[in-house]
């Protein structure tokens, strides 16, 4: 007898494309509406009150010519939305860039070998790594925003951590969740609370001593989950999701057999000028806030230098079209989430766009959600903005574009409602940073997910009890802000 096939969760394309064609009917069911904006300190803001619907809007059609978003052309226009310094563009360069630069890294065979090495002569206590990386990286969200800076770093754990007995989920753990956790529970984070902070009012770093503390739950909180699913891994890896791509992507990806192979001259310079990259991206981070295409150009100078040193050393393999193609190969296995990125940004404007001086049925969404919580008990109130925010990042996953758009509209509403502007920026914050984790629309944690190989529905599978326990954390904080008069 024909045994059935067991469920799996669908490909994130075909999530985003089923969702686009739901986009593209909603946009003819509700009506577009903007908002007026003002110039306010250099800086654009909507006024709440403005808000109106537009007579001519017409929906979404099948196929959109010049500027007009159709439903056979939103893959295209997403893909070429933005600039060099988000979404969707410059993080689909940015990734591209990137997996070609490892490419060429990987090609040199210097991480497997100092890999197996490591691992050859002992390696039982870098599991302690683990809860100081994940501190690490959540005080790099917490402090200034790190979120894309992850991709790389996803690059570089995943093979060790996975040769360690451990798989990639756990380097996505370690790295792009700790910052997403320091981003939604942050007290000084420029491109989060410092926006939501301004836009609302608020004098700007206040409130940190709750915000602080919040911080620190979290991250513990997120320590002891991602060193009980590392232990559970460790144990017996073969009953890790991620099991079959893990072992086919990081085992031994060149198929050679490094096992026993000693490092060479250009193998402890490869290793030395990877390191010192580190080292160049960490200082241009901090101390010239560099961004998409500055760690995009420096990643790409790192592997440069890496190919040079193996093609000069005439290290087995690497001749000179050997790393070109390995150049291409790097950037092709990449492809796939720089598409679901041009996909996610895609159905965004399926729905007008994020702007919200221009008609658009997000702008609609927006405007009834606010309008909801009129009337309700403050505790209520408070919850469901926490809610809220967590719902509209799927379609707003950027912190400051969210803030430019929500905060404007939930400041004064908390005023009316009795709740206190700062339960709504940290309503903001949480609903923002937190849901990051999970959305297919955040283009930073697709790039995460793409470079260590690992399918958005394996993904899921893993995170979503995860991010209910988050979600409940950050419920309880929040009703806690409205119950203490949290100013």
């Amino acid at each position: 007898m024909n045994q059935p096939r067991p469920w799996a969760m669908p490909d994130a394309f075909v999530i985003l494309l089923v969702l686009a064609v739901i986009l593209a009917l909603l946009s003819h069911l509700v009506p577009a509406g903007v908002f007026e904006v003002v110039s306010v300190d250099g800086k654009t803001r909507l006024l709440p009150e403005s808000f109106r619907y537009v007579d001519d809007w017409s929906g979404v059609t099948l196929f959109g010519s010049g500027d007009q978003i159709g439903l056979l052309n939103f893959v295209f226009e997403g893909l070429v939305t933005g600039d060099k310094y988000g979404s969707a563009v410059g993080v689909v360069a940015f990734i591209l860039v990137i997996g070609g630069a490892f490419g060429m890294i990987m090609h040199t065979g210097a991480i497997h070998r100092s890999l197996t090495l490591l691992i050859q002569r002992g390696s039982q206590r870098l599991h302690l790594l683990l809860p100081l990386l994940f501190l690490l990286f959540s005080l790099g969200g917490a402090v200034f925003g790190m979120g894309e800076e992850a991709i790389a770093f996803c690059i570089l754990l995943a093979p060790l951590l996975v040769r360690l007995g451990y798989d990639s989920i756990c380097a996505v753990m370690v790295t792009y969740v700790a910052t997403q956790i320091g981003f939604g529970t942050s007290w000084m984070n420029p491109f989060g609370v410092a926006i939501a902070q301004g836009l609302s009012a608020v004098q700007v770093g206040s409130g940190a001593g709750l915000r602080l503390l919040m911080w620190a739950v979290f991250t513990a909180f997120g320590i002891f989950y991602l060193m009980r699913y590392a232990r559970w891994v460790k144990a017996n890896p073969g009953r890790s999701i991620a099991w079959g791509s893990d072992r086919r992507h990081f085992g031994h990806e060149d198929g050679a057999d490094h096992s026993g192979e000693p490092l060479t001259l250009a193998d402890r310079l490869i290793l030395l000028t990877l390191a010192a990259g580190m080292v160049w991206v960490t200082w241009g981070v901090l101390a010239w806030h560099y961004y998409i295409p500055e760690i995009a150009s420096q990643f790409f100078a790192i592997g440069l230098a890496c190919a040079l040193i193996a093609r000069f050393a005439r290290q087995p393999g690497c001749d000179a079209n050997s790393l070109a193609a390995a150049f291409r190969q790097g950037a092709a296995d990449l492809l796939p989430a720089a598409l679901v990125v041009g996909l996610a940004k895609g159905l965004v404007l399926l729905l007008g766009g994020d702007n919200p001086a221009e008609p658009s049925v997000l702008n609609t969404l927006l405007h009834a959600m606010g309008s909801s919580l009129g009337g309700l008990p403050e505790v209520v109130a408070g919850w469901l903005m926490l809610l809220l925010q967590s719902i509209f990042n799927f379609f707003v996953s950027s912190g400051s574009g969210q803030a430019a758009l929500t905060m404007p509209l939930m400041a004064p509403l908390a005023d009316l409602l009795g709740v206190g502007r700062q339960v709504a920026v940290l309503a903001f914050q949480l609903g923002d940073g937190l849901t990051n984790i999970i959305i297919p629309t955040s283009a930073s944690l697709i790039g995460c997910l793409g470079v260590v190989k690992l399918d958005w529905g394996i993904w899921f599978r893993f995170i979503w009890r995860f991010q209910l326990w988050l979600f409940a954390l950050a419920s309880l904080f929040t009703i806690s802000a409205v119950l203490i008069g949290y100013q």
